[in-house]
């Protein structure tokens, strides 16, 4: 007995002194929630939908203007960016982001994808994590209108000419479009198989990456178009997996509002094995939860509202055992302003609120683990209402007014507020 006990503490010593394995670098979940570097990861990060195209040398970049914007944002606790892959289609259309990544399918414009290499090596350097999106729902950088074209289903309605009825109508196709699928398919094995250039990196290998998400707000926009839609979702997810084992994916979704309201539909997108975590968009005026001339006043009400939609997912992401990120979410300036000297209080009291919510019950396994405001402007100074090309880029893409929803680097109370909440957060 004596000699097996002592072979026994000798097999376990021997085991204790080997060289513990290196921690996962990627961000991962357990249980239902993210976990970084062997911690519980919770954060209030940004959207920087125009990060590749700061980081190109081609029209549009401006790698010592991205270098300061990572540098404060890093400063602040935010290490977080969602972030375009790039934009589809021709240039020169108001309205879209330009310039385009994928001029048409299957041919790319060289000095964005450098941007995105350029960008992923100084987010990486920073140890800050990128969400990057692959599709699009909305015309402001092609997505689904880019791909039906290309499919022959014709030309895509623009919302500012024809309306948003006429858009919504052609881009209903998508769900259902097989072609138009495998013309996406193959955008995703290319950017998905790409090894950057900078680090040598294999972007499947890379942990600046935090997830692929197949699209921007990805909707069926039509009740009758959900199975083929969720069909589409599934699909997409399982081809990224099958090449890419590290990152988490996620769909970018709205929540019910991007399912025609469909709260059912949501939960079977979400329970998806392939899925690792659940998002919601939310966004008070453009819902009408929030009059443009009655912004501070209808804050509680919009508080209110937002509590309810958190919640009804919270619900299914407790059923699913998986986490929420709120990815998407702005407030307009005071007065539906867009002037950088316009006050704020409205949106920081949004602000204060959705960040509230943010890790509420963590001890008692609450999923609700991130947020990504919406959107970063940083030292943006914009000089038409309507983007046009040559203007700085700010949070707000070409189809919206210029500072309508941006936090630049001169919003003082809005960044004391953030900053509070990433503190408070790094304590969870």
């Amino acid at each position: 007995m004596r000699t097996i006990l002592a072979f026994i503490t000798l097999v376990m010593t021997l085991a204790a002194c080997q060289e513990q394995p290196a921690s996962n670098p990627f961000v991962t979940v357990a249980d239902g929630h993210f976990v970084r570097d062997g911690k519980p990861y919770y954060y209030v990060g940004t959207n920087f939908w125009y990060g590749a195209i700061l980081g190109s040398e081609g029209q549009g970049g401006d790698r010592d203007r991205l270098c300061r914007e990572l540098d404060q944002m890093k400063a602040m606790g935010i290490d977080n960016l969602r972030i375009l892959v790039g934009s589809d289609g021709e240039r020169g259309v108001t309205t879209k982001v330009e310039p385009t990544l994928q001029v048409s399918p299957g041919v790319y414009n060289d000095t964005i994808l450098a941007g995105l290499d350029y960008l992923l090596q100084e987010m990486g350097k920073r140890q800050m994590v990128a969400v990057l999106y692959l599709n699009n729902s909305w015309e402001w950088s092609g997505g689904y209108g880019f791909y039906l074209e290309h499919a022959g289903v014709g030309k895509a309605p623009r919302p500012n000419e024809d309306g948003y009825g006429a858009y919504m109508s052609f881009v209903a196709q998508y769900a259902s479009n097989e072609k138009a699928h495998q013309l996406f398919y193959d955008y995703v094995r290319y950017i998905l198989g790409r090894t950057n250039r900078y680090t040598g990196v294999k972007y499947v290998d890379d942990p600046a990456i935090m997830s692929w998400q197949i699209g921007n707000e990805p909707r069926a926009f039509s009740k009758e178009a959900l199975p083929a839609f969720e069909k589409w979702l599934a699909e997409a997810a399982a081809l990224i997996r099958s090449i890419d084992k590290n990152h988490l994916i996620s769909v970018g979704s709205e929540g019910a509002w991007g399912c025609e309201g469909d709260y059912a539909a949501y939960e079977r997108i979400c329970a998806d094995p392939n899925i690792d975590y659940c998002n919601v968009h939310l966004w008070p005026y453009n819902w009408s939860w929030a009059r443009p001339d009655h912004l501070v006043e209808d804050l509680p009400a919009s508080c209110d509202s937002t509590k309810n939609y958190i919640d009804r997912h919270l619900a299914i992401c407790d059923r699913l055992n998986k986490p929420l990120v709120m990815e998407e979410f702005g407030y307009p300036r005071d007065g539906f302003k867009f002037s950088k000297e316009t006050t704020t209080e409205g949106r920081d009291g949004y602000y204060r609120f959705v960040f509230s919510l943010v890790g509420d019950n963590a001890e008692k396994g609450g999923h609700f683990a991130g947020c990504n405001f919406w959107g970063w402007g940083g030292f943006a100074n914009p000089q038409h209402e309507q983007w046009q090309v040559g203007d700085d880029y700010t949070g707000d893409p070409a189809q919206e007014a210029q500072g309508l929803n941006s936090v630049f680097s001169t919003d003082s109370t809005t960044l004391q507020v953030i900053q509070k909440e990433v503190e408070r957060m790094r304590g969870i």
